[in-house]
């Protein structure tokens, strides 16, 4: 009965109450991670309605992608930074996932129903199990809720470990990402346009290592998306 239904529902709010994890507010449904306030906050880039944006922009001469974007401006000590952070340091994967339908979203906004598949940027494997799951991946889960298009685990692999990127530049975050992916299973790929999807690009090192990866597959168009873009980093 819906009055039962209703004290029910009081109850296990009161008990195990459910909050927004960006301001703390606990009015949310069960169904999401954020409240409209914090998802309108957040700060939209448009740049899957751009061509040439800065996306694409960081490629040039580098990586030959069909099309970038990013779905949010990444700035330090922001709601967004406080929200990659849970989902990358505290378990909080269906935030990730939330993050993720909302890249969905404005991907079918953008009319990018040219994608095929989804690779999330792998992780090393000892690093993956160490956090229990890929941030990339779990985002790919949450486009994919909204694109109805697979996500491919297997096509590229990192089969070893990386010295940290945070404090190399541009030259030496590519020297150290040199070589570190391996096209495990071209035939997923082939003759497909990919998106490529990481949490945040900076200057974009890791994704061009994999992606050069990636294009040697027969007849691969690549793309690529990230949640968040460090511009002045």
């Amino acid at each position: 009965m819906p009055f039962l239904k209703t004290i029910t529902d009081a109850l296990l709010h009161f008990c195990y109450p459910h909050i927004c994890n960006g301001c703390g507010a606990d009015t949310l449904n069960r169904d999401t991670n954020l409240c409209l306030r914090c998802i309108n906050d957040l700060p939209e880039t448009g740049f899957g309605f751009q061509p040439d944006n800065p996306i694409e922009k960081k490629f040039w001469g580098r990586l030959p992608i069909q099309y970038g974007m990013a779905q949010y401006y990444f700035t330090p000590q922001s709601l967004l930074q406080q929200l990659m952070h849970q989902l990358k340091y505290k378990g909080q994967q269906q935030l990730g996932r939330q993050l993720g339908r909302l890249m969905g979203e404005s991907l079918i906004n953008a009319n990018w129903s040219f994608i095929d598949a989804l690779i999330p940027l792998p992780l090393f494997p000892g690093k993956e199990k160490l956090r229990g799951y890929n941030q990339a991946t779990v985002l790919c889960d949450g486009i994919a809720d909204k694109m109805h298009i697979p996500v491919l685990h297997n096509a590229i692999i990192r089969p070893a470990a990386t010295e940290t990127q945070t404090s190399k530049n541009r030259v030496e975050r590519w020297q150290n990402m040199e070589g570190r992916f391996l096209l495990n299973q071209p035939e997923l790929i082939e003759h497909k346009h990919i998106l490529l999807i990481d949490d945040v690009i900076t200057t974009g090192a890791t994704l061009e290592a994999c992606g050069a990866e990636l294009l040697k597959a027969n007849g691969v168009e690549l793309s690529i998306a990230s949640l968040a873009y460090a511009s002045r980093s």
